[in-house]
């Protein structure tokens, strides 16, 4: 069970409330399509196939048919799929209508459909319906807007693992191990008469570390998971003429900045997305550092500091013919020594910093390595799952947690306040899965679904 009855009603989400609900929204995208599907869920789907087609189809059988109007009128005609609950998408009696994808058609078969009973869904109530009638958990119910919103093919192919249970299973076989150890550790301080020591109990100590190195390792790969899942925000900073519009330009594969002689020229900032093996990334090139008195291009300078702040990496460029890289880089920023085809000796330039000339693409291929490397993405075969910054959070409080108790353990052999680190570990990994969650978390990641999914 993902959540117990008990976990519904403290969350106001009983699923008495929906038992005389019934649900229905588009599925396809709005626009004109050859096909176009409206999804029906809850206990009146079947009355509702009734009125407007004459029959319940043979479940999980596509029944080809008319669909009425009140008046008896053909309002258009189709495929009826019907899947009784429980053995459907949300658990309930699910009916949906393929008919012609015509907006005004559609439109008049959902009026149809209303009127028949049904309410309008909202955003993510299907996948909603889905998790809290245990057919999901929340990261599988999560991993279906992942996979809608998937920019590339590595984070569809991530998102579709996350939505078959790979990270969840990750997940729940390290909870089991949280818990087990738990059970132990509270036995122990509950019964003092059965008389286990296992504060001098080196297995505890060799268990916890077990699961800590577990947690490190999937923490790692949900890194790399949130980044196909989310992508990273990469600023270009530098002087004036330092080349930040021409790699803009050699990373996109088009003109996107504006290149002259002219220092100056770039006065706002100006963002692009591409692909980096799978990596959605987002460029924002900045106008170029410097004190000012154009009006305009101190503002310009104001938001590509700002820029600068919210930015998972900085490209900081230096013109590598005629200046000097900066001695103290920040822990986000990567220091770039641009034009080397203008300088004569390359072997006087730091050797561990990137080389690059964004006129002729040389030593590109050398800057999109150390971009990876600082991003954190390993080169493993295969792929990895989707994950999203909540599940990062959630991991890290875990971790923390139990770091606190392995302190506490070893240096204070303190049982009770160990078993109190591992509880709030159990905390945080429930969280992921939706075995414990608050309702306004729960509101907050459905609403961000599309209607009908």
């Amino acid at each position: 069970m993902v959540c117990d009855q008990a976990d519904r009603e403290s969350l106001g989400l009983v699923l008495s409330a929906y038992e005389k609900d019934t649900i229905a929204a588009r599925a396809t995208a709005l626009g004109k399509g050859g096909i176009g599907i409206i999804r029906i869920s809850g206990p009146d789907a079947g009355r509702i196939s009734k009125a407007l087609s004459g029959r319940i189809p043979e479940p999980r059988y596509a029944t080809y048919t008319r669909f009425s109007d009140d008046r008896g009128d053909t309002i258009d005609e189709g495929l009826l799929l019907y899947f009784p609950a429980p053995d459907s998408f949300t658990g309930e009696d699910v009916l949906e209508i393929q008919g012609h994808g015509g907006p005004v058609v559609l439109d008049m078969l959902l009026n149809r459909v209303v009127g028949l009973g049904a309410r309008h869904a909202r955003p993510g109530e299907f996948s909603q319906r889905a998790f809290l009638n245990d057919k999901l958990d929340l990261a599988q119910a999560e991993a279906i807007a992942d996979l809608i919103e998937s920019s590339t093919e590595a984070a569809a192919r991530g998102a579709i693992r996350s939505l078959q249970g790979e990270f969840s299973a990750l997940v729940n076989q390290l909870l089991s191990q949280v818990i087990e150890l738990r059970v132990y550790v509270e036995a122990a301080i509950d019964f003092p008469e059965e008389e286990i020591d296992f504060i001098s109990d080196e297995s505890v100590k060799g268990r916890l570390e077990e699961i800590q190195g577990t947690l490190a390792s999937i923490l790692e790969q949900s890194r790399e998971g949130a980044l196909l899942t989310e992508g990273a925000s990469i600023v270009l900073t530098g002087k004036p003429n330092a080349g930040k519009s021409s790699l803009m330009n050699l990373l996109t594969g088009r003109q996107t900045s504006i290149v002259t002689d002219i220092p100056g020229t770039t006065r706002d900032v100006i963002g692009e997305v591409l692909q980096l093996d799978g990596i959605p990334l987002r460029i924002l090139d900045t106008a170029g550092i410097r004190e000012s008195a154009d009006q305009i291009e101190a503002e310009g300078v104001k938001r590509a500091m700002a820029a600068q702040e919210e930015a998972d990496l900085v490209l900081h460029l230096v013109d590598a013919s005629r200046d000097s890289a900066p001695a103290d880089p920040g822990s986000r920023e990567v220091i770039v020594l641009n034009k080397i085809d203008l300088v004569d000796d390359i072997s006087r330039l730091p050797a561990d910093l990137p080389r690059i000339s964004a006129r002729t693409g040389e030593g590109v291929d050398q800057l999109k390595a150390k971009l990876k490397q600082m991003l954190g993405v390993a080169e493993t075969e295969g792929g990895g799952f989707s994950a999203r910054s909540r599940h990062l959070s959630a991991l890290r409080a875990a971790h923390d947690a139990l770091a606190d108790g392995y302190h506490v353990l070893t240096g204070q052999q303190a049982g009770e306040l160990l078993a109190e680190e591992l509880r709030a570990c159990q905390k945080h990994l429930s969280e992921i899965t939706g075995e414990f969650s608050a309702d306004d978390l729960l509101g907050e990641i459905f609403s961000s679904f599309c209607i009908g999914k």
